[in-house]
């Protein structure tokens, strides 16, 4: 079956930040520190839900004082503003719609990172398929099928494209999907990997053969 669709993670794949200041990590060390013990699914928890940072402590059974909140904010406005695209993103993108492919993202994220990402793109995608709108993180099935319905294709269609080994690579190939695994510091000849964005369009091809 031939690739209609192409699906992207977001953060180390299409963009990365520049300045990291962790402030939902720093939230879930405050509210360690104050005696509340961390839980495996803080994170999932957070990024399953639209919220901010008042809304995530809100969400883990903790309130943020005025100033502790405003800390945090100014970390988190930093990190917003020190989203850039990868290089090669734009213009694989660009090669990719013009071959006629539908486009999409798939991402485990906070809400407050969004907006940043879509503004960063040269052009709306066909479907996203954001952790907090879902309700549901990668490598759960949910997220997937989310995307290849907003798609409007078969997984079998549909390629993906991450640099996480567990959500973007192995997580969509048990799903149905196809999936290549970005490793910007070299693949692995052994494993189904790229090691950068001009590499997609030639697996796109090789898929059709």
């Amino acid at each position: 079956m031939a690739i209609r669709a192409v699906v992207f993670d977001v953060f180390g794949t299409l963009v990365y930040m520049r300045e990291r200041r962790r402030p939902f990590r720093r939230l879930v060390g405050l509210l360690e520190a104050r005696g509340r013990h961390g839980q495996a699914g803080d994170a999932a928890r957070i990024m399953s839900r639209d919220v901010g940072l008042a809304g995530a402590a809100a969400l883990l059974g903790a309130e943020l004082g005025a100033q502790e909140l405003a800390s945090l904010e100014r970390d988190l406005q930093a990190e917003l503003a020190s989203v850039r695209l990868f290089d090669d993103t734009a213009a694989t993108l660009q090669a990719l719609r013009a071959r006629g492919l539908r486009l999409g993202l798939c991402s485990n994220l906070a809400a407050p990172y969004a907006p940043p990402v879509r503004a960063l793109l040269p052009f709306e995608l066909d479907a996203y398929a954001w952790s907090f709108e879902v309700g549901a993180v990668k490598p759960d099935p949910a997220i997937y099928a989310h995307v290849c319905e907003r798609l409007g294709c078969a997984p079998a269609e549909v390629l993906m494209i991450g640099d996480t080994r567990a959500d973007d690579w192995l997580g969509p190939r048990d799903f149905g999907m196809h999936s290549r695994w970005l490793r910007r510091e070299g693949g692995d000849a052994r494993e189904e990997t790229i090691a950068g964005l001009d590499q997609v369009l030639a697996e796109v091809e090789r898929l059709a053969d």
